[in-house]
Protein backbone atom coordinates (compact mmCIF):
# COMPACT_ATOMS: atom_id res chain seq x y z
CA UNK A 1 0.00 0.00 0.00
CA UNK A 2 2.56 2.62 0.97
CA UNK A 3 4.74 1.57 -2.56
CA UNK A 4 0.73 2.73 -4.25
CA UNK A 5 0.46 5.92 -2.57
CA UNK A 6 3.97 6.83 -3.27
CA UNK A 7 3.71 6.04 -6.91
CA UNK A 8 0.53 8.30 -7.21
CA UNK A 9 2.14 11.01 -5.50
CA UNK A 10 5.04 11.03 -8.44
CA UNK A 11 2.25 10.67 -10.65
CA UNK A 12 0.39 14.04 -9.36
CA UNK A 13 3.72 15.87 -9.40
CA UNK A 14 4.56 14.27 -12.83
CA UNK A 15 1.39 15.92 -14.29
CA UNK A 16 1.17 19.45 -12.28
CA UNK A 17 4.91 20.46 -13.87
CA UNK A 18 3.47 19.58 -17.39
CA UNK A 19 0.74 21.30 -16.53
CA UNK A 20 2.98 24.29 -14.99
CA UNK A 21 5.01 23.92 -18.29
CA UNK A 22 2.28 24.08 -20.83
CA UNK A 23 0.40 26.83 -19.24
CA UNK A 24 4.12 28.63 -18.76
CA UNK A 25 4.45 27.98 -22.60
CA UNK A 26 0.87 29.60 -23.31
CA UNK A 27 1.48 32.60 -21.43
CA UNK A 28 5.27 33.20 -23.08
CA UNK A 29 3.37 33.02 -26.36
CA UNK A 30 0.48 34.87 -25.63
CA UNK A 31 3.05 37.80 -24.46
CA UNK A 32 5.01 37.77 -27.79
CA UNK A 33 1.56 37.36 -30.03
CA UNK A 34 0.67 41.21 -27.73
CA UNK A 35 3.67 42.88 -28.65
CA UNK A 36 3.26 43.17 -32.31
CA UNK A 37 -0.46 43.88 -31.68
CA UNK A 38 0.99 47.08 -29.68
CA UNK A 39 2.90 48.29 -32.48
CA UNK A 40 0.33 48.50 -34.74
CA UNK A 41 -2.08 50.00 -31.99
CA UNK A 42 0.71 52.86 -31.34
CA UNK A 43 0.46 53.53 -35.16
CA UNK A 44 -3.02 53.46 -35.25
CA UNK A 45 -2.87 55.75 -32.16
CA UNK A 46 -0.40 58.25 -34.06
CA UNK A 47 -2.37 58.72 -37.19
CA UNK A 48 -5.86 59.21 -34.86
CA UNK A 49 -4.26 61.91 -33.10
CA UNK A 50 -3.07 63.70 -36.11
CA UNK A 51 -6.65 63.15 -37.84
CA UNK A 52 -8.05 64.34 -34.35
CA UNK A 53 -6.08 67.58 -34.96
CA UNK A 54 -6.83 68.15 -37.81
CA UNK A 55 -10.48 67.67 -37.55
CA UNK A 56 -10.41 70.25 -34.27
CA UNK A 57 -8.24 72.75 -36.54
CA UNK A 58 -10.59 73.17 -39.37
CA UNK A 59 -13.34 73.99 -36.49
CA UNK A 60 -11.79 76.36 -35.03
CA UNK A 61 -10.96 77.82 -38.63
CA UNK A 62 -14.34 77.70 -39.69
CA UNK A 63 -15.20 79.38 -36.12
CA UNK A 64 -12.80 82.36 -37.04
CA UNK A 65 -13.68 82.56 -40.59
CA UNK A 66 -17.46 82.78 -39.76
CA UNK A 67 -16.39 85.23 -37.25
CA UNK A 68 -14.44 86.98 -39.46
CA UNK A 69 -16.91 86.96 -42.54
CA UNK A 70 -19.65 88.94 -40.40
CA UNK A 71 -16.94 91.79 -39.31
CA UNK A 72 -16.37 92.36 -42.89
CA UNK A 73 -19.64 91.82 -44.78
CA UNK A 74 -19.75 95.72 -43.19
CA UNK A 75 -16.29 96.66 -45.27
CA UNK A 76 -17.24 94.43 -48.12
CA UNK A 77 -13.94 92.14 -47.49
CA UNK A 78 -13.94 88.56 -46.97
CA UNK A 79 -10.86 86.60 -45.53
CA UNK A 80 -10.36 83.27 -46.00
CA UNK A 81 -7.80 81.09 -44.24
CA UNK A 82 -5.77 78.74 -46.02
CA UNK A 83 -2.89 76.01 -44.95
CA UNK A 84 0.36 77.59 -44.41
CA UNK A 85 3.33 77.14 -46.75
CA UNK A 86 6.09 74.85 -45.18
CA UNK A 87 8.17 78.08 -45.10
CA UNK A 88 5.69 79.94 -42.89
CA UNK A 89 4.76 77.17 -40.74
CA UNK A 90 8.48 77.07 -39.97
CA UNK A 91 8.97 80.82 -38.78
CA UNK A 92 6.02 79.86 -36.08
CA UNK A 93 9.27 77.94 -34.45
CA UNK A 94 11.32 81.43 -34.08
CA UNK A 95 9.09 82.75 -31.53
CA UNK A 96 5.90 81.89 -29.83
CA UNK A 97 4.61 85.38 -30.93
CA UNK A 98 5.15 84.17 -34.27
CA UNK A 99 2.57 81.43 -33.90
CA UNK A 100 -0.08 83.18 -32.02
CA UNK A 101 0.02 86.43 -34.43
CA UNK A 102 -0.97 83.58 -37.31
CA UNK A 103 -4.55 82.59 -37.67
CA UNK A 104 -4.19 79.26 -39.07
CA UNK A 105 -1.15 78.66 -36.41
CA UNK A 106 -3.16 79.96 -33.48
CA UNK A 107 -5.85 77.58 -34.62
CA UNK A 108 -3.70 74.94 -34.58
CA UNK A 109 -1.93 75.52 -31.25
CA UNK A 110 -5.43 75.70 -30.16
CA UNK A 111 -6.50 72.17 -31.41
CA UNK A 112 -2.74 71.01 -29.92
CA UNK A 113 -3.69 72.41 -26.65
CA UNK A 114 -7.35 70.55 -26.86
CA UNK A 115 -5.55 67.17 -27.28
CA UNK A 116 -3.47 67.82 -23.96
CA UNK A 117 -6.79 68.67 -22.10
CA UNK A 118 -5.19 72.35 -21.23
CA UNK A 119 -6.82 74.71 -23.80
CA UNK A 120 -8.13 76.84 -21.02
CA UNK A 121 -4.75 78.63 -21.17
CA UNK A 122 -5.27 79.57 -24.81
CA UNK A 123 -8.64 80.97 -24.11
CA UNK A 124 -8.06 82.59 -21.47
CA UNK A 125 -5.11 84.68 -23.15
CA UNK A 126 -7.41 85.34 -25.85
CA UNK A 127 -10.40 86.22 -23.63
CA UNK A 128 -7.85 88.92 -21.88
CA UNK A 129 -6.50 90.36 -25.30
CA UNK A 130 -10.18 91.31 -26.03
CA UNK A 131 -10.60 92.47 -22.64
CA UNK A 132 -7.98 95.38 -23.31
CA UNK A 133 -9.49 96.39 -26.22
CA UNK A 134 -12.79 96.73 -25.01
CA UNK A 135 -13.44 100.19 -24.52
CA UNK A 136 -17.24 100.61 -23.28
CA UNK A 137 -17.13 100.97 -18.79
CA UNK A 138 -20.26 98.83 -19.22
CA UNK A 139 -18.86 95.99 -21.40
CA UNK A 140 -15.40 95.98 -19.24
CA UNK A 141 -17.18 95.38 -15.83
CA UNK A 142 -19.68 92.45 -17.76
CA UNK A 143 -16.25 90.93 -19.70
CA UNK A 144 -14.23 91.24 -16.65
CA UNK A 145 -17.23 89.27 -14.59
CA UNK A 146 -17.28 86.49 -17.23
CA UNK A 147 -13.68 86.09 -17.35
CA UNK A 148 -13.79 85.77 -13.69
CA UNK A 149 -16.66 83.04 -13.40
CA UNK A 150 -15.39 81.68 -16.41
CA UNK A 151 -11.39 81.29 -15.19
CA UNK A 152 -10.61 82.48 -12.27
CA UNK A 153 -13.33 81.50 -9.11
CA UNK A 154 -12.89 78.31 -7.66
CA UNK A 155 -14.07 75.12 -9.39
CA UNK A 156 -14.83 77.57 -12.27
CA UNK A 157 -15.60 75.56 -15.58
CA UNK A 158 -12.37 76.38 -17.03
CA UNK A 159 -10.52 77.20 -14.02
CA UNK A 160 -6.46 78.10 -14.82
CA UNK A 161 -3.36 77.00 -12.68
CA UNK A 162 -2.29 80.53 -11.02
CA UNK A 163 -1.78 80.62 -7.27
CA UNK A 164 -4.15 81.90 -4.42
CA UNK A 165 -2.90 85.53 -4.07
CA UNK A 166 -3.27 86.19 -7.98
CA UNK A 167 -6.56 84.96 -7.55
CA UNK A 168 -7.54 87.28 -4.48
CA UNK A 169 -6.41 90.07 -6.09
CA UNK A 170 -8.13 90.16 -8.96
CA UNK A 171 -11.13 89.27 -7.28
CA UNK A 172 -10.82 93.07 -5.53
CA UNK A 173 -10.08 94.42 -9.14
CA UNK A 174 -12.77 93.71 -10.62
CA UNK A 175 -14.73 95.19 -8.62
CA UNK A 176 -13.87 98.58 -9.94
CA UNK A 177 -12.44 96.96 -13.22
CA UNK A 178 -9.22 98.37 -15.11
CA UNK A 179 -8.05 97.08 -18.55
CA UNK A 180 -4.93 95.71 -16.53
CA UNK A 181 -7.18 93.85 -13.90
CA UNK A 182 -6.09 90.47 -15.26
CA UNK A 183 -2.81 91.27 -16.71
CA UNK A 184 -0.95 89.31 -14.30
CA UNK A 185 -2.64 86.27 -14.33
CA UNK A 186 -2.18 86.16 -18.36
CA UNK A 187 1.36 86.66 -18.05
CA UNK A 188 1.59 83.50 -15.90
CA UNK A 189 -0.50 81.65 -17.98
CA UNK A 190 1.72 83.08 -21.01
CA UNK A 191 4.71 81.80 -20.12
CA UNK A 192 3.20 78.83 -18.91
CA UNK A 193 2.19 78.10 -22.46
CA UNK A 194 5.59 79.51 -24.12
CA UNK A 195 7.71 77.43 -21.90
CA UNK A 196 5.36 73.72 -21.58
CA UNK A 197 3.00 73.64 -24.29
CA UNK A 198 4.74 75.41 -27.00
CA UNK A 199 7.72 73.20 -26.94
CA UNK A 200 5.95 70.29 -27.48
CA UNK A 201 3.66 71.31 -29.66
CA UNK A 202 6.81 72.26 -32.56
CA UNK A 203 7.70 68.53 -31.47
CA UNK A 204 4.01 67.59 -32.38
CA UNK A 205 3.79 65.32 -35.60
CA UNK A 206 0.71 67.38 -36.62
CA UNK A 207 3.14 70.84 -36.65
CA UNK A 208 6.29 68.53 -38.73
CA UNK A 209 3.41 67.19 -41.07
CA UNK A 210 2.76 71.34 -42.07
CA UNK A 211 6.47 71.94 -42.27
CA UNK A 212 6.95 68.96 -44.83
CA UNK A 213 8.06 70.92 -47.93
CA UNK A 214 6.04 68.44 -51.07
CA UNK A 215 8.49 66.49 -53.54
CA UNK A 216 8.85 68.12 -56.52
CA UNK A 217 8.40 65.76 -59.55
CA UNK A 218 10.88 65.32 -62.24
CA UNK A 219 8.35 66.60 -64.76
CA UNK A 220 7.76 69.56 -62.95
CA UNK A 221 11.31 70.15 -62.57
CA UNK A 222 12.11 70.24 -66.45
CA UNK A 223 9.49 73.04 -67.21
Amino acid sequence: LGLVRLGSVRLGMQSTLLLAVRHGGRMERGSRRRSEPEEADKGRMKRTIIKDWKTRLSYFLQNSSNSNKRKSKKAGKHRNYFRPSPEEAQLWSEAFDELLANKYGLAAFRAFLKSEFCEENIEFWLACEDFKKTKSPQKLTSKAKKIYNDFIEKEAPKEINIDFQTKNMIAQNIQGPTHSCFSAAQKRVYSLMENNSYPRFLESEFYQELCKKTPISRAAQGT
